[in-house]
């Protein structure tokens, strides 16, 4: 192919983000490919394309400003600096009155072979009877195959050109370049879940992919030829332009005012005070959580049942690595997806545990088996009805028993899991293609251990340290992988949680720290991984090599962490006579349709010493990284937040925020009638486009009552602005999210009397005073009705 028809497809493909597989759901802006853009423009232009809605209702907006979640005098200033001088009730009314006509689609037909060929080509094992030639790559196994499709006609295989490449020479050689743009752009976009999992299976480097290879010139060069062969026109509109009407413009003054209203809210309810000085005096414990917004009500409850600290960190706990699952092989990304994985991580029996992880690998060889079996008893045709019939009573006493006493089995159930854990420890190796697998040097695991205490301003330890990783449990859910950590690429952050304690255990590894870098661990001091189950807010230690000598200070432990989750379920479920109960049977009820909230409610990401927001009920809306300005002098540390988590929870807020304004587009519709395709999505009913967002049961409380507010991520960072702003100036792709409003900054200077100051645009902060304002409100908000 000549580049530049590939400039034009790859310039097209910006238009369109990533859709992430079911098995590793990982949250991103749907948006990616226009953050070079300006909000307002990039939102006006993905409207056009993709005829998505860009911003929350009029209906939305009004029970925002009737909860006071939006302040009247902060949008009231927002609407007079825009010179619209009339009351907000007005202006509701216009954007009530605003009529969004659904357009005809006239590629309907196109879209539904379109999906129709790459369902077949895409599946992951989910069909019997696969698509020839897939190992051919789609474009070929697609031409050798479409000639006996009916509703195509009859088609000669030599009539179709031999490559993708070929094709889009000859159907786009008669098109302008400006057309040739603008027809790739619209093809890509008419199935943006379907195109945007192209998008990221062609990058992902997985063995299907390998196997069987697609790409996004493949795709367009079959369907472009359909396209002529159904005798529809290759173009029906011409690019967007780039004007904003009256009533988009009026949505974003009111989004902004909402956004204004929360950041004024937050200034006020953090608390940073002279006494918030660390002391040396230790504590009992240690715990580092997830960033998550789901670790900041655990956290307040751990350190209310004793004298224990807690620390926010990202949840791979910085180390760059894949997971090599014991129970079937597979390497799995577990640090986030803008990392690439330069270790690999995997299990090897304890010299005293062999018999015990032998025992494990055959049960989990005979259940593997035994679905194998089970799958071909229900699919084959000779079997199914038999199979059925004789079976049914076993499945209805099983269905029965999840739906009447799915608590009580999933205690059952949670008794036997971990069992990798106990009798296993976690080895790092080199990620690379070489058989032989390379240990890593000692400089490189002193490095991961030291990265995380410099990120969190470490001063003192604990006789026990845990970090903790967090996962979620939940029983049919498609959707399962989107409530673990998104840190880990959406897997549990358990492996990496385990790694880092064992290296922080190795003795060469405190000796260099302590020698190179005057870090000096107490001799009586032990570092051990956990899980935070986030769904029944179970803290579980993976203490099996712990040595007998902190059994006491172990079990002292293990029963004020049962007592801070039962604090925790109890705000969760505050009707409910069993809140651990509830808890139990949320995990294991196979008919629940939201499991937990996940990150739902996110607006806003500290970075700072907890004294800002100790004892501080922040209503989950708030990821929390620890940071200590004064023993990061040079900003490396915190340069190292900004580039990584702030711009990964940019993507997670972005991924809420247009799931949120717009599920039919970027969300993924109701859960009720998904129907799973290929083992990597699902669609709406019988077919359609892929879903690449999230579904409303994690959005909405119900059909008229929003849970997630639709606001965009506002960040403030406990340090000097000269810092941020010398940061800034060096990462331009930093500075780019912010000067086109992707996300907000705020900056608690502590070298001017703690005074907030909110980064306007080109390195510009001015002082943000809320109480010039507004009125001092709790940032907890009550649900906005839809």
């Amino acid at each position: 192919m000549t580049q530049p028809i590939q400039n034009h497809i790859d310039k097209a493909a910006t238009r369109i983000g990533k859709t992430w597989p079911l098995y590793s759901f990982v949250a991103s802006n749907p948006l990616s490919g226009y953050e070079h853009q300006p909000f307002v423009e990039a939102v006006t232009q993905a409207k056009k394309y993709l005829n998505a809605n860009p911003y929350p209702s009029a209906r939305v907006f009004k029970n925002a400003l009737d909860s006071g979640s939006i302040q009247a005098e902060i949008l009231s200033k927002h609407l007079k600096q825009a010179n619209f001088l009339q009351n907000p009730e007005a202006y509701i009314k216009l954007m009530e009155a605003q009529q969004v006509s659904a357009e005809i689609n006239p590629y309907h037909q196109l879209d539904r072979i379109s999906v129709k060929w790459l369902a077949a080509f895409l599946d992951e094992g989910l069909a019997e009877w696969t698509m020839p030639y897939r190992s051919e790559g789609f474009y070929t196994a697609w031409r050798l195959v479409v000639v006996y499709d009916s509703e195509l006609g009859k088609t000669e295989l030599s009539a179709i050109p031999k490559t993708a490449e070929a094709a889009l020479e000859e159907i786009l050689a008669k098109y302008s370049e400006a057309e040739k743009t603008a027809i790739a752009t619209q093809h890509l976009a008419a199935l943006p879940g379907w195109t945007g999992y192209i998008n990221h299976r062609s990058t992902s480097g997985s063995d299907w992919q390998k196997d069987y290879p697609l790409s996004l010139t493949h795709y367009l060069a079959a369907r472009l030829w359909m396209c002529q062969k159904l005798r529809l026109p290759l173009l029906t509109r011409t690019e967007p332009e780039d004007t904003a009407a009256l009533v988009p413009q009026l949505k974003h003054l009111w989004l902004q005012a909402w956004e204004e209203s929360w950041q004024t809210n937050l200034v006020k309810t953090i608390k940073p005070s002279p006494q918030a000085e660390k002391t040396n005096d230790r504590p009992e414990a240690q715990l580092v959580f997830c960033i998550d917004t789901r670790s900041e009500a655990i956290r307040r409850h751990v350190e209310a049942v004793a004298n224990y600290e807690t620390f926010g960190y990202a949840g791979f706990f910085g180390i760059a690595m894949d997971y090599k699952n014991p129970e079937n092989g597979i390497n799995r990304k577990s640090c986030p997806p803008i990392v690439d994985s330069a270790y690999l991580v995997s299990e090897t029996a304890k010299a005293t545990k062999t018999g015990q992880f032998e025992n494990y690998k055959k049960r989990v060889s005979q259940n593997t088996f035994k679905n194998y079996f089970l799958k071909r008893m229900k699919n084959m045709l000779p079997s199914a009805f038999g199979f059925v019939e004789g079976s049914g009573i076993f499945y209805g006493i099983s269905l029965m028993a999840r739906t009447l006493l799915p608590a009580s089995l999933y205690k059952a159930r949670t008794q036997q899991a971990n069992e990798v854990e106990s009798c296993c420890d976690t080895v790092i190796h080199k990620n690379t293609a070489a058989p032989l697998l390379e240990t890593i040097p000692l400089a490189e695991k002193v490095g991961i251990v030291k990265s995380a205490f410099d990120l969190m301003g470490w001063r003192t330890f604990a006789p026990l340290v845990i970090f903790v990783g967090h996962g979620s449990h939940s029983a049919n859910n498609a959707f399962a992988s989107s409530l673990d950590c998104g840190a880990c690429a959406a897997s549990p952050g358990r492996h990496n949680a385990r790694m880092l304690a064992e290296l922080a255990n190795l003795p060469e590894v405190r000796n260099a720290l302590a020698q190179d870098h005057n870090i000096n661990i107490p001799q009586d001091t032990v570092f051990i991984g956990a899980e935070h189950n986030t769904t029944t807010d179970a803290i579980k230690l993976f203490d099996a090599q712990v040595s007998g000598r902190f059994t006491a200070q172990l079990q002292a432990l293990k029963s004020k962490l049962k007592r801070a989750q039962l604090k925790a379920t109890q705000q969760r479920f505050p009707k409910a006579k069993n809140s651990l109960n509830s808890a139990h049977k949320k995990a294991n009820n196979w008919s629940e349709t939201r499991p937990e909230w996940g990150l739902s409610k996110n607006a806003g990401f500290i970075i700072g010493s907890r004294e800002l927001t100790k004892d501080t009920d922040l209503d989950g809306q708030c990821f929390l990284h620890s940071y200590d300005y004064k023993l990061d002098p040079a900003g490396e540390a915190l340069e190292g937040i900004m580039k990584g988590p702030m711009t990964v929870t940019q993507w997670i807020n972005n991924h809420y925020y247009f799931s949120t304004v717009d599920n039919a587009t970027y969300g993924g519709g109701s859960k009720i009638t998904h129907n799973i395709t290929g083992k990597f999505g699902v669609v709406q009913g019988n077919g359609g486009d892929l879903k690449m967002g999230l579904p409303l049961q994690s959005l909405q409380l119900d059909d008229e009552q929003l849970y997630h507010n639709p606001i965009r991520l506002s960040v403030l960072i406990q340090a000097p602005v000269s810092r941020v702003t010398q940061i800034l100036t060096h990462n331009p792709a930093l500075r780019e999210l912010l000067d086109n409003s992707w996300i907000y900054l705020m900056v608690m200077d502590p070298e001017h009397n703690d005074q907030v100051f909110k980064y306007q645009k080109d390195l510009n902060f001015t002082l943000f005073n809320p109480a010039e304002t507004a009125q001092n409100e709790p940032i907890k908000e009550e649900a906005v009705t839809r």
